[in-house]
């Protein structure tokens, strides 16, 4: 079964603040808010959510398809991929533009300011997932880009009736409330941080337990306490975290998650294995900076699953 994945490639240049972001921001003074941060340190990493959960699903071993844009500056980005065996046929390459970039800026207490230039992504709606051959036995990822492309790529997946995930992540301030709505209708899975779910219940005029309720399998993450996945007809289950040897950035954690997520569902293993390859995955991204810069080998992941949650036969036989 293809996974496909929609979302943003980009470069990501990552800065650290050596010190709490919290500190220098007044509480009273917000509505004229003008700060500077001097951060010690900047690397460009390859990024992007769809290039991050792509190369995470890759490492499952995954069939994987990637549906985006980028720009002339995308060549050894878009090789680096193509040696992993994702397919890129479906990455439209934009001449004269330069691909997304995102400026991440991380506080001692793992707290960020992101700012994100779309760049060449913003035609990822000019490409359709009927190009690549889209199918009723597909799992799509819809996650966060252009909102105009997001809306079509589900309408593309409801259109042929290809279960999808919903993922507005930190596209969330940007997406209204009919196109949070349109996301929800028809979606296999809502996923979200807590505070996400707060910003789509702001938008929305729904409450958290009612977008819960919206899908029939909605996933909530909750930094170092873990997960809860709620299915329609069935207890909450609390996935907690993997042990993580070293805190060293938490970027990429989400994306490398929600890729273990959509693993574990391709691969029809049991929610509560799912939950938790999920959760190490995201463990794999902490521990290096920058969000493809981890790796593992099916075996060694299948080892440290078996020593953070006890040994899975379902997933050793859906890691080959």
């Amino acid at each position: 079964m293809r996974v496909i994945v929609t979302g943003s490639l980009a470069y990501d240049y990552i800065m650290n603040f050596p010190g709490k972001f919290s500190d220098h921001i007044l509480a009273d003074k917000v509505h004229m808010l003008t700060v500077s941060f001097l951060v010690d340190s900047m690397k460009r990493m390859r990024g992007g959510t769809a290039g991050n959960i792509a190369y995470n699903l890759a490492l499952l071993g995954a069939k994987t398809s990637v549906v985006s844009a980028a720009g002339q500056d995308f060549v050894d980005y878009r090789n680096a991929l193509d040696t992993l065996g994702i397919d890129t046929r479906g990455i439209k390459l934009v001449p004269n533009e330069f691909t997304a970039s995102c400026f991440i800026n991380t506080d001692q207490s793992n707290n960020q300011i992101v700012a994100f230039y779309p760049g060449a992504v913003v035609h990822a709606r000019e490409v359709t997932l009927e190009s690549i051959g889209l199918t009723k036995g597909d799992w799509a990822l819809i996650s966060p880009t252009d909102p105009e492309s997001m809306m079509r790529h589900m309408q593309e997946c409801r259109k042929v009736g290809a279960k999808y995930i919903f993922d507005p992540g930190k596209q969330t301030p940007r997406l209204d409330k009919q196109q949070i709505l349109s996301g929800l209708d028809g979606c296999a899975v809502l996923i979200g941080n807590d505070y996400e779910f707060g910003m789509m219940a702001k938008a929305t005029g729904l409450t958290e337990q009612q977008l819960i309720d919206s899908a029939p399998l909605t996933v909530m993450t909750r930094g170092e306490q873990g997960s809860r996945i709620y299915q329609r007809g069935n207890p909450t289950l609390e996935i907690p975290i993997a042990k993580v040897t070293s805190v060293v950035d938490p970027t990429g954690a989400g994306d490398a998650y929600l890729a273990g997520l959509a693993f574990g569902l391709a691969r029809e293993l049991p929610m509560e294995t799912t939950g938790r390859v999920a959760a190490l995955a995201a463990t794999y991204a902490i521990e290096k900076k920058g969000c493809q810069e981890h790796a593992f080998t099916r075996a060694t992941f299948l080892s440290r699953y078996a020593e953070a949650f006890g040994a899975s036969m379902e997933l050793k036989a859906a890691l080959g």
